[in-house]
């Protein structure tokens, strides 16, 4: 291996660690619940008037920011909605097709990570464009057939400015604007979970928080089988 350049030496260690159950991950799920510890919430939150007993006391429940309901168009024309994601963990991330390099960064991250849970039908990555005058169905579709993953795996979706600027800003609290010709937007991934909680943010790319992600969205995946054979 020492004779291998150092970008797939590089490439072979991600991989590998992409590949293999992140030891974070089996830190917080071996021997059972006492070792479990879910993940942050992202966004306000507020007191409920309802709550649950945990160990003889009693402990207001707390109602948790959410991204909200969105209808917006797949690469293959479909409307898809929040509802399409009922009962799965998805990573987001906002992209136009024409980007500069970051994007290009960005989409080898999700790439690596589309690849590890290709065969899982809970995980699904979502692409936003910030540019849907240019970033027809069509082109997404050009687009998507490069990365090879079928439109239920990796959703890219289109609409129109007024609908996806204020779900970037309002649901999932990050920054996406035209300004003076140029695209505004965040580089984060975002991970959101089965109730459309926002559950982790990171760096789209830097190597270091994509292998977090990794690690995070199968201890996201414990927490919702969790509640599927949690007791009603």
């Amino acid at each position: 291996m020492n004779d291998l350049p150092l970008k797939v030496k590089k490439l072979i260690i991600l991989v590998l660690i992409l590949a293999v159950p992140g030891f974070f991950y089996y830190l917080l799920t071996v021997k059972g619940k006492n070792r479990y510890k879910p993940l942050p919430h992202y966004g306000p939150k507020q007191v409920a008037k309802t709550g649950h007993k945990f160990h003889g006391k009693y402990i207001p429940d707390t109602i948790y920011h959410t991204i909200g309901n969105f209808s917006l168009t797949n690469q293959l024309g479909k409307t898809i909605s929040s509802k399409d994601f009922e009962s799965k963990v998805f990573v987001v991330n906002f992209f136009y097709s024409n980007g500069p390099a970051l994007v290009g960064a960005m989409e080898k991250n999700i790439d690596r990570l589309a690849g590890a849970y290709r065969k899982n039908r809970m995980v699904k990555f979502v692409s936003i464009t910030v540019d849907p005058d240019r970033d027809t169905p069509d082109v997404l579709l050009k687009h998507a057939k490069k990365l090879g993953y079928a439109a239920d795996k990796w959703i890219f979706l289109t609409g129109d400015t007024s609908t996806i600027y204020p779900l970037a800003r309002n649901g999932f609290l990050e920054n996406a604007v035209k300004s003076g010709g140029q695209f505004i937007f965040s580089n984060k991934l975002i991970l959101i979970d089965a109730d459309k909680h926002i559950r982790g943010k990171y760096d789209g790319a830097s190597l270091q928080d994509v292998v977090k992600l990794n690690d995070e969205i199968k201890v996201q995946i414990a927490e919702e089988l969790r509640k599927i054979k949690a007791p009603n």
